[in-house]
Order: structure tokens, then sequence, then C-alpha cells
């Protein structure tokens, strides 16, 4: 069948293989994950989940615990909590990627089943929250992400969020984090972003949610949204922050952990059926999130994705993989300082991470959304970002952000990220010289048209350099 769909496909393929991917969010599977992703195990409904006690899941120091191998797990048909026949080959499937997962993270649980970081974020609310109750988590203008409680959100509907910021020099306030800790006396502390360039001090969070429950008598859930980082946390270049006391940790599987799109929820705590109610408390939270999922936020599992997750997570326990997220920070740290060095203002001043923040205003004196426009023209991709301090809106920021995942999966080293940093400075210039001289109010595309031969000139030396370079699986 000759679908117009199929010709889009291989038109995304080229565009991907010309041009270069900045947006820190995105990242390149393998062959053996878009393989998992196009299974036949897209057939399957699996409502419910597979039997797991004691199977890819638990502490090792915990007596009860059986250490199960891969293989012992592959080969077990099982009893299971489905609401469906014909699960065997869909159970092992599961518990593969259930144990990879916790291996990975240091985690006594695992659910894979989120469809989405955001689902998974919404289902550890739903099962440790009642409505009304207050949540403490880093504020969307300072770099939180908007599933903390922005106003546009589901979440700030049920839940009163309340945010901290961030200081002058780019690090969480933890002053303020703890002042407003006692003050409004949260139930949840979060700790997650999506545009943060260093690394939070877990320990010290943790000990603020310790002397929090000594003051209110209650439990209150520490949890991390990681899927940033997570790929950086499960290749050991980054702090992980489940083993500094946080019950919970979710993330994307995409990102830096280069998976299929999709989520999962990472726990410590009493792992069981799934199928009672336990007492909501802090050692029961893998029980309680599982019943969050499903039947609580969402129906049937995405086999075919768990399937790509759990391939991936394979991937990520690879020693190559602790080799490849050393190079994304690296790479990092390389256009940071080149992009310094050549006039860029950066929030924070630089990075610890796969993230850059660049404050284009200041730096320049146009805004975030015409530079990505600009950039979008050469092949060069990324995406406009408000700063902390943003007055410009979230349709006209101030800033950009880019980062470094993708391009190192597709083996860009530090000579090309001095080549980018070129490269986007060229295109800053001309973005200068183009509100210099159309008058004010002029469309994006008006204010580059006179600039076009510059921007195709720029585009085929991109096209030529990301050529070298090719895009796995494609």
């Amino acid at each position: 069948m000759n679908d117009k769909i199929f010709d889009l496909i291989d038109a995304e393929k080229r565009r991907q293989s010309e041009g270069l991917e900045l947006i820190p969010s995105e990242n390149y599977v393998s062959a053996a994950v878009l393989e998992a992703m196009g299974s036949v195990f897209t057939n399957k409904y699996s409502e419910g989940y597979p039997y797991f006690d004691g199977i890819g899941c638990g502490r090792a120091d915990d007596p009860d615990f059986t250490e199960w191998t891969e293989d012992q797990i592959a080969e077990q048909i099982l009893p299971n909590y489905r609401y469906y026949g014909g699960q065997e080959n869909v159970d092992r499937v599961e518990r593969l990627a259930i144990d990879r997962a916790c291996r990975l993270f240091h985690a006594d649980h695992a659910n894979v089943q989120p469809h989405s970081g955001a689902q998974a974020n919404t289902a550890v609310y739903y099962a440790w929250l009642e409505p009304g109750d207050t949540v403490l988590g880093m504020s969307l203008p300072a770099g939180g992400h908007l599933t903390h409680g922005a106003p546009v959100t589901m979440s700030a509907h049920f839940y009163n969020f309340v945010g901290y910021g961030v200081t002058a020099k780019g690090d969480i306030d933890y002053e303020q984090l703890e002042r407003l800790a006692f003050k409004y006396e949260p139930r949840l502390i979060l700790v997650g972003y999506s545009a943060f360039m260093k690394i939070p001090d877990f320990k010290r969070i943790a000990k603020i949610r310790d002397q929090l429950q000594e003051q209110t008598g209650e439990e209150v859930l520490l949890m991390a949204d990681m899927a940033h980082v997570a790929g950086l946390i499960a290749g050991g270049v980054h702090p992980n922050p489940l083993d500094y006391g946080f019950n919970v940790m979710t993330t994307t599987t995409h990102k830096t952990l280069r998976g299929p799109r999709g989520g999962i929820i990472l726990s410590n705590g009493n792992v069981a059926s799934p199928l009672k109610r336990p007492e909501k408390t802090l050692a029961n939270i893998p029980i309680l999130i599982d019943r969050a999922v499903f039947p609580g936020t969402q129906g049937g599992p995405l086999e075919h994705i768990i399937a790509a997750k759990a391939v991936a997570f394979g991937e990520a326990l690879q020693p190559e993989f602790h080799d490849y997220v050393a190079k994304v920070i690296d790479n990092a740290k390389v256009l940071a300082t080149d992009l310094k060095a050549l006039g860029f203002r950066l929030q924070g001043g630089g990075t610890d991470n796969h993230l850059i923040l660049v404050d284009v205003l200041s730096s320049f004196g146009f805004d975030g959304k015409l530079y990505e426009k600009a950039l979008d023209k050469v092949g060069l991709t990324l995406n406009a970002n408000a700063l902390p301090t943003d007055k410009g809106g979230a349709f006209r920021p101030s800033g950009v952000r880019l980062g470094t995942p993708a391009i190192t999966t597709r083996g860009l080293a530090e000579p090309e990220m001095k080549q980018i940093a070129l490269w986007m400075k060229k295109v800053a210039d001309i973005c200068a010289d183009a509100i210099k001289d159309q008058p004010a109010g002029a469309s994006t595309a008006a204010l580059l048209e006179p600039y076009s031969a510059e921007l195709l000139t720029i585009k085929k030396e991109v096209q030529d350099l990301a050529l070298k370079f090719p895009v796995p699986g494609i």
C-alpha cells in the first residue's frame, strides 16, 4: 500500500540524518529497541500485572529475597494478576523489564507500565496524596516541570503545589526549600526539573524531610523526578536519589536512557500483591504505586513498549553505557565552554550534566523563539526556553535549551562541539543583524528572509557533518 504516512516517515528519517539534534530531551534508540517496539506484543491486551513476589525486585539483603537469573525469569511461567488469558510471554517480558530496572537503579521495585513520565508522576501523586494535600517542588520558572504543579495542568487542580526556586548561581535555593517545608508542611517533597544544570544535594534534602517528619509526626514522601538525568544515574556518573533515602524515583525511558518513549516508577519498600489494599505508609509505597498505575490512572499497558524498555535497560546495564554517558557530560562541558567564549551567557555559568540553558536576550538582544526558528533553518534543532527571571512569556522566552545526548549517541566529540558553537554564533549574528534591519513586529519569516543565502550555506555545512555520523537504527 502506498500510504502517504510512509512517505512522511522517510522524510523524517532524512531530517534526522541531515541535521543535528540538540534538544536535551531527545535521543536515538538502537535498532534492537526499534524492533521490539514494532513487535507483535502490540497485539496483546494485558490489564494487570505479572506475578513478581521475590522475582526481579526486592533487596538482596532481605532474608525473603530470592535472586533469579535472567534465564530463570525468562523461562518461568507463573500465576499472574491479569484480567485476560494468554499472558505467558507478556509476563516474562514484563518481569525482565522490572528486574533490569531494579538492577539499574538500586530499587526494590519498578512499575514499568506508565505510558509517559507525566503519567508516572500522576500515579505517584494519586498513590500517596489526598485532594488538597501540599506538594513542595521546583517552580516552573526556576526550571521545574509542567507536571510539578503548573497552573495549566491537572495536578494543580487536585493538589496544593508550593514552588521553591534557584539561586543567582543556578543551584537549588536549599534555604528557601527548608523554610517552605517547615512553613507549609507538605505531604510530598519533590526534586525534579527540565532546565537545571547542577547536581542536587539529595542528602541535604533527605535531611530536611527527616526533620519535617519529626516536626509533624507524619510521614512525608520524598520523590525525585529524574527524567532528564536517569541515563546519567544508570551509567554511574550522577548520584542516585534512591541511595540517599528517597522513597520514589520517576523517569521517562527516552532522553538519556535511550529507550522508547514511556515512563517507569522506581520505589523502595514492601513488594507484594497489588490486589489487596495496603495501609498508606511509606513502607508500602511500591504496592500503593502499582494500584495507582492500574487500575488507578491507566488501563492496559503497552507491552510492545515494555519489551522495548526491557531491551534499553539491558543495553544500559552494559559497561559501554557508562562510557556513553561520561562522553555526554564531557561534550556538554566543551560546548558550554566554547559558547561562553563566543559571548553566550549561560544560566548557572555552565553545566554539570547534559543540559545547557542560554540567555539569548541578554547575550544578543533577541528572544529565544527567533533563535530557535533561525537554527531550525540550518539543521540545528533545539527549543526556546524560559529563564528563572523571564518576563517574555511561554511563546517568547528569553532563552534556549540544548544538550548533548543525541549527538553523543551519533559519535560526535570535542571537535564537533567546537564547530557547533561556531555555527550557533554565526546564526546569532544573523539574528542580531535581522532585528536591526526590520520594523518592530515583523514576522520571523520576514526577519530572516534577507539572510536566506547565508543560512543555506550554514545548513549545507551542518548537513555535510551530520551525514558523517549515521543515526542508529536508520
